[in-house]
């Protein structure tokens, strides 16, 4: 099924009027919750007149119509849906991964399992670790409350993406080719054959025999790159949603094994699955709204071409790097896109591995806070960069700790430890 997300959105309610239409824009997302999120028809209090459907990624959600003294927000604007999960072959990698899970042992006795010497293995990890925390500061925060195993494993896959990135964005950019991903993707299937190139594969290594990891993410994050390397401009949401979900949906594809699924889950593992997709769609959007002004230094404008004509507005207005009116409320409208693929990743981050609770829901809440910030910064996503500072981190992350866990933990915790030398 197809994705029309842009049909929510989720600040407070409020009439608008745009090119002589009235239309309502901003919050509803709240009444979407977990159960609900995870059911065909999603009900609310208010009393039906007839039904709307909106069609989702997973499954169609049956929106009620409200009274007159109701407000359904949504995007009369924008309206393109993403793309239908089925033609991503995310059910088929969710479906090889739980397999995994149960032959896991006999699959990695099967394979040669590489013995690396603990201090260069160490090292390799280190390394990683230093990718992670110069280039993803709110991100590297969050991993230093997980467990030491999966902390070390998802600063391996960061480092192996941030690698893939620079082969298209780093100094030897130029040089870039299809047939350098192609060899790129050859070393990608070694190391899944556990067959490290240098250092720092040798931890991505050591992370594919430790949990149950597919390796088709890992190649379409390289399809990703290869995006960036022939398209500079997507026409409509459905474009930009297939780009998201390559660079960044497949990270979340990647992270599920590592960070678990807890026992007493009420919800199936491919809804997990789903929600840690919508968690990587958002924090995309997120990137995209957030480096507006530093894609267009590089001639790049990842704002669907509609949707700005939609506004008023075009590739000339982000160059010129003004803010309009016209640009606040494109953004409101972007900004309001990204927040619903948070809300709609909660359900699943909820039904988690306890132990991997407290730093997921960090992560979903530090990123949502860079969205926080460009409204602060009145929408200047062009000379201004959106970032959250020590006393919101702070905040965050003891909102974080509230809805992951019941109990109050230990200051004597290392992972405590950890995070207050991070800060």
């Amino acid at each position: 099924m197809s994705l029309t997300l842009s049909h929510v959105s989720i600040n407070p309610c409020k009439i608008r009027e745009r090119n002589g239409k009235q239309f309502m824009s901003q919050n509803f997302i709240n009444i979407l919750s977990t159960k609900r999120a995870e059911e065909s028809s999603v009900s609310s209090s208010i009393k039906p007149q007839k039904s709307i459907k909106l069609s989702t990624t997973r499954a169609e959600l049956t929106i009620v119509a409200p009274t007159k003294q109701s407000c359904i927000p949504f995007f009369p604007e924008l309206t393109k849906p993403g793309i239908p999960f089925s033609d991503l072959h995310v059910e088929e990698v969710v479906k090889r991964q739980s397999q995994k899970i149960h032959s896991f042992d006999r699959d990695v006795q099967a394979r040669t399992k590489p013995l690396f010497d603990p201090n260069f293995l160490e090292e390799s990890y280190e390394r990683c670790r230093g990718i992670c925390k110069e280039n993803a500061k709110s991100y590297y925060l969050a991993t230093l409350l997980m467990t030491e195993e999966r902390r070390k494993a998802i600063w391996a896959i960061y480092a192996w993406g941030a690698r893939t990135d620079e082969l298209v964005d780093g100094p030897n950019a130029e040089y870039m080719s299809s047939e350098v991903l192609d060899r790129w993707g050859e070393r990608l299937r070694d190391n899944f054959e556990g067959r490290p190139h240098d250092i720092l594969d040798a931890a991505l290594v050591d992370t594919i025999f430790k949990f149950p990891l597919d390796i088709q993410p890992f190649i379409d994050m390289i399809e990703g790159m290869r995006m960036d390397t022939r398209k500079f401009r997507y026409e409509n949401f459905q474009e930009l949603y297939l780009y998201c979900y390559y660079v960044a949906g497949t990270v979340g594809l990647m992270s599920v094994p590592i960070m678990g699924t807890s026992p007493e889950s009420l919800i199936s593992v491919k809804r997990i699955y789903d929600s840690a997709l919508y968690l990587g769609i958002g924090n995309q959007l997120t990137n995209i709204l957030r480096d507006v002004g530093e894609d267009a230094i590089k001639g790049r404008v990842y704002l669907p071409q509609d949707e700005l004509a939609q506004f008023g507005l075009s590739d000339k207005d982000v160059f010129s790097g003004k803010v309009t009116e016209r640009w606040r409320e494109l953004m409101k409208e972007q900004i309001t896109r990204a927040r619903f693929y948070f809300n709609l990743a909660e359900g699943g981050v909820s039904q988690l591995d306890k132990a991997s609770l407290w730093p997921v829901w960090s992560s979903l809440l530090l990123y949502r806070s860079i969205l926080d910030a460009i409204e602060e910064n009145d929408y200047d996503n062009f000379t201004k960069r959106a970032c959250v500072g020590r006393s919101k981190k702070l905040l965050m992350l003891s909102l974080a700790y509230t809805r992951s866990l019941s109990t109050p933990t230990s200051t004597t915790n290392p992972r405590i430890r950890l995070l207050r030398k991070a800060l």
